[in-house]
């Protein structure tokens, strides 16, 4: 079978979620791989959306490890207390980020990066994983990207 997008361009940021969100299902529900879903995950979002930057920390050795990312090279190991994504593991919420030069202890990874959103993923009452996303424009994110990376999100709870 070959694994093909099909997102109108000309679509409403809403209206292309909707659009994605069935086809990531159908891709990812015959695997049960997690590095192989995240990876088609994150290629789907970036392919999709465009962002500067998508990509999982995985809740690894007592901190966030990088895992399946599409976009510039990245930081490698975050401590749970650090930085946005830091935040989001402590914190157990999506956390939406409009200027990230505002936000006490910003990790930057990149200097083209000028938004953020991360989601947590929490099985079992733990955080699992967190997806991280940038933009290297400012208040690039909304309640959109928030309501449907949060249930795309919620199917990585099969993967642990």
């Amino acid at each position: 079978m070959a694994e093909d997008l099909y997102i109108d361009k000309t679509l409403s940021k809403e209206e292309k979620y909707k659009a994605l969100l069935p086809q990531i299902e159908a891709l990812v529900a015959p695997e049960t791989d997690l590095i192989a879903n995240l990876s088609n995950v994150m290629a789907a979002l970036k392919q999709s959306f465009n962002f500067f930057w998508v990509g999982a920390y995985l809740t690894k050795e007592n901190q966030l490890v990088l895992g399946p990312f599409q976009g510039p090279v990245a930081c490698t190991r975050i401590p749970f207390h650090k930085g946005v994504c830091g935040a989001c593991y402590t914190r157990r919420e999506t956390i939406l980020v409009p200027d990230v030069e505002a936000f006490p202890g910003h990790i930057a990874c990149s200097s083209e990066s000028k938004s953020e959103i991360v989601v947590p993923v929490i099985k079992d009452g733990e955080v699992k994983m967190v997806l991280d996303v940038d933009s290297d424009r400012l208040n690039d994110f909304d309640e959109v990207d928030q309501k449907y990376l949060e249930q795309i999100m919620k199917l990585a709870e099969n993967w642990f």
